[in-house]
């Protein structure tokens, strides 16, 4: 991984990604919104170690709490030089997790995860179904539970998005993926 990329490129990639697969293939019906509205605040994190980063959650975990909707609606907390590796990663979530019930914003905010090497259990890394949460960089997402309560309320059948995701990358396949211009950011992470 190249650990020189500057915030610019590393904020660029994860809009390109946003746009292209997120929003441009559907993969969450809520995402366009909040991205025409600019409601989206993208925070790159210049930690080096799980210590440094969870600092830096705890901060945006404050910064989200306080902020109007309005304004910032949702977080992209973008990690490009710390828990590179999925597994890393993945252990680290539980300690995300508890860090939110202990500045006691849990049912308030909730964290999705979002990383190059994302493997869903019981899949090959290849997978093309895992591509639905491979973003450039390992992301941690910051969301309010309120605004997913609303957008569920508002969308039929939201149980139905993962399904209908997974029915996406299947048609998709790596040939479709590939030609999103996707492909290099994902290859240049393994």
């Amino acid at each position: 991984m190249n650990i020189n990329i500057s915030k610019e490129e590393a904020i660029a990639a994860t809009q390109l990604w946003l746009e292209k697969a997120v929003i441009g293939l559907n993969l969450c019906p809520f995402a366009k919104a909040v991205h025409v509205k600019k409601q989206i605040r993208y925070v790159v994190s210049s930690a080096s170690t799980p210590e440094d980063l969870l600092k830096d959650v705890l901060h945006e975990f404050e910064v989200l709490a306080e902020s109007k909707p309005e304004k910032i609606e949702t977080t992209l907390l973008i990690h490009p030089h710390v828990l590179t590796d999925f597994l890393d990663y993945n252990d680290f979530l539980e300690v995300v997790d508890a860090a939110l019930e202990d500045v006691e914003l849990d049912g308030e905010l909730q964290v999705a995860s979002m990383h190059p090497q994302y493997q869903f259990a019981d899949t090959e890394f290849n997978d093309i179904t895992n591509y639905t949460n491979r973003s450039p960089y390992p992301t941690l997402h910051l969301l309010r539970e309120a605004s997913i309560d609303e957008a569920v309320a508002a969308f039929p059948e939201a149980e139905m998005i993962f399904e209908k995701n997974i029915e996406t990358m299947q048609k998709l396949g790596h040939e479709g993926w590939n030609a999103l211009g996707l492909a290099e950011v994902q290859r240049d992470k393994k």
